[in-house]
């Protein structure tokens, strides 16, 4: 078995509103290993968006631990959660956020702004990651010069340019058509098979089937985790 890279033991997360406490996450105790590929899934108002933001260090539970990577995070003050998330997690979302005055490879290239590399070191790394995505050729491109697909993609090499230790992906097919879905996919799956974990969340049950493990949660508490033999992307 791989180490393991998420540990959750009876996390918590409410909500206030006034004095009145929302429970959102009711005791969540999850083991993820280095090189997974989960799913997760569950209906509106199940607690997976609030669980992932969680994983991506973007909000803090209320009670329990979260152990990313070695690093209890549960308890770290914002600015050591902002170096968190820029050296161990990519972020892959619906909305592909990117900038659209820059090309293809400066988006690539703007999380190792923040981590103060050279400029030829980022440009070397930005091609490398667009190479991984099949979308070398399309460096110089901006946003507006490019399909929904090819978006996502350059927003994939950008979540994976810092070599991260965990890839989040939220509901990262659901602004494209059938086949682009599949094309993500497939990239997922050659990131997850290159070795990095991946974990997404989705509602939807084809896309979940590309994972190897389904976790689906259900007020708040997890109510499966199975293991999936995954579905192989078409070759596109």
């Amino acid at each position: 078995m791989q180490p393991t890279i998420i540990h959750l033991y009876d996390l918590e997360k409410r909500y206030f509103m006034g004095t009145q406490a929302i429970p959102v996450l009711k005791g969540i105790s999850l083991d993820i290993f280095k090189n997974e590929y989960v799913a997760l899934m569950g209906p509106s108002g199940s607690g997976k968006s609030t669980l992932m933001n969680i994983l991506g260090c973007l909000d803090t539970p209320t009670g329990g631990t979260y152990v990313l990577n070695g690093n209890d995070v549960s308890k770290m003050a914002d600015d050591q959660l902002a170096e968190i998330r820029n050296t161990e997690i990519g972020f892959v979302f619906q909305q592909f956020n990117l900038l659209p005055r820059l090309t293809a490879a400066e988006n690539v290239a703007l999380p190792l702004v923040y981590a103060g590399i050279s400029k030829k070191e980022r440009l070397d790394r930005a091609m490398e990651a667009l190479r991984k995505v099949g979308l070398a050729d399309r460096s110089h491109h901006k946003s507006n010069e490019m399909s929904g697909g090819q978006i996502q993609r350059v927003a994939i090499a950008r979540a994976i340019v810092n070599n991260p230790s965990l890839l989040l992906a939220d509901e990262p097919t659901g602004n494209l058509d059938s086949k682009t879905s599949v094309e993500v996919m497939e990239i997922f799956g050659n990131i997850q098979a290159a070795g990095n974990t991946v974990v997404l969340v989705t509602h939807e049950e084809d896309i979940a089937s590309y994972a190897k493990r389904i976790v689906r949660l259900r007020d708040g508490l997890i109510e499966t985790d199975t293991r999936n033999a995954p579905r192989q992307a078409a070759m596109v």
